[in-house]
């Protein structure tokens, strides 16, 4: 089996690369959908609900870096393009939302699906023994559940 400079398998590498960008594609819309509810949010929790979403958003820049600075550290090329986006985009595309509880339940159903690939990458990777792309699915997982769990908390819905 051949094995790049990380030691890992080659050809299960690339397929790697291709799962995280579809992560970074799903991240790329659910960054632009947290815009989007930053800027249009209205009524009377504006002012907890614009501050909470800006840090969502700038949560999900940081880990949209993180994720194509892996595809590059695993020997792909991150994918760019809003074309490429819109492509291997799943999540639901949020338009001038404005309400309160529509937004969090975008954020919540985004989330959950985030997960599905992120938990789908985490397999793949503890299977070629990536620790490093593992670790980082493993946090954003960590850290999304407990968001989705909060979120869920603001509704008052159950798990």
């Amino acid at each position: 089996m051949k094995t790049n400079i990380l030691g890992l398998p080659i050809k299960e590498s690339e397929l790697i690369v291709s799962e995280l960008n579809i992560l970074l594609s799903n991240f790329q819309v659910y960054y632009q959908n947290l815009r989007g509810i930053h800027w249009n949010i209205r009524g009377k929790r504006f002012f907890d609900l614009h501050v909470k979403f800006e840090e969502l958003y700038t949560d999900a820049q940081i880990k949209i870096d993180l994720i194509a600075e892996r595809v590059l550290t695993v020997g792909g090329t991150p994918l760019h393009t809003f074309e490429d986006y819109i492509k291997n985009n799943q999540l639901v595309v949020g338009k001038n939302v404005s309400k309160d509880e529509e937004a969090v339940h975008l954020i919540v159903t985004s989330l959950s699906h985030l997960l599905k690939i992120e938990r789908k990458i985490l397999t793949k990777t503890g299977e070629i023994n990536d620790e490093g792309t593992n670790s980082m699915m493993s946090d954003f997982i960590s850290e999304q559940e407990k968001t989705i769990w909060m979120m869920q908390a603001w509704l008052e819905e159950t798990l």
